[in-house]
């Protein structure tokens, strides 16, 4: 048999037909009736998904494997495979990064809730009901993932000198570990969203003002339950870590209302 090559288009059914002929009648007719899934390759998805996300890599891909958030299949040969369903998935990764600037962690979450491309669309007036439930924004300590300048670099496609001048004005600290410098995953989402603003001409000193508003408002909701959050009491801290994300995450939708008003106005 010819083998196919490693850019083609691999059939994937749901199961071998001798499974299928072993279920009772009824069952094996609905999956003999199911179309065929095509799975592609790695390359085939970059190409698929590069006009909605112009900065889409294979290294960005395989490094969302690494973390957990994909699992294509291998054939014998090595090569990764995605169905519809996975693309799907990475579809719906690369919007939460990009629109809702959810870290990696946050975004396992969701998807792990259920959260995926296709989900029901909330109502005119009313809330998503598959995010009201939970806060959007998480404070609370990460896996702990460090990751080096150079693997930033890598990934994020960012210059050098841009990551120096927001560590200058603040914007991200690092913390240099045996003389090589590391970023948290908070940092590291950070400077690939200022990344993309510098496509567009910002720079690091444009940022503080960012900086500026972020200290003023941690400040203001540190006031709000300073008391709660110092409290030695487990459950009244466990409350109080719940309500500063509730308020994060209301402070954060504040935000954007009020940009998209001023906005509105400068197209009118």
């Amino acid at each position: 048999m010819t083998p196919r090559s490693a850019d083609d288009a691999i059939s994937v059914e749901d199961e071998p037909a001798r499974a299928v002929a072993e279920l009772p009648d009824e069952i094996a007719a609905q999956k003999a009736a199911r179309p065929r899934q095509k799975a592609i390759t790695i390359g085939a998805v970059c190409k698929s998904l590069a006009q909605e996300f112009p900065d889409i890599s294979i290294s960005k891909i395989r490094y969302l494997e690494d973390q957990k958030l994909l699992s294509p299949r291998r054939t014998p040969g090595g090569y990764r495979l995605y169905t519809p369903a996975e693309v799907a998935r990475l579809r719906t990764i690369l919007r939460m990064q990009r629109d809702e600037f959810l870290p990696l962690r946050v975004i396992r979450q969701e998807l792990a809730a259920g959260r995926l491309e296709g989900a029901p669309v909330p109502r005119a007036g009313g809330r998503d009901p598959a995010r009201s439930s939970r806060a959007s924004v998480s404070v609370r300590d990460g896996s702990g993932a460090l990751y080096s300048l150079e693997d930033v670099l890598e990934e994020t496609k960012t210059d050098r000198k841009l990551v120096e001048e927001l560590e200058e004005y603040g914007v991200v600290k690092g913390e240099v570990r045996g003389g090589v410098r590391y970023f948290d995953e908070t940092e590291r989402e950070i400077i690939a969203a200022v990344a993309e603003l510098a496509r567009y001409g910002v720079g690091g000193r444009n940022l503080r003002v960012f900086r500026s508003s972020a200290d003023r408002e941690a400040n203001l909701l540190q006031q709000i339950l300073a008391p709660a959050l110092r409290s030695r009491n487990p459950q009244r801290r466990k409350e109080a870590l719940e309500a500063l994300e509730n308020l994060a995450a209301v402070t954060t939708r504040l935000k954007h209302l009020l940009l998209v008003a001023d906005l509105r106005k400068i197209v009118r």
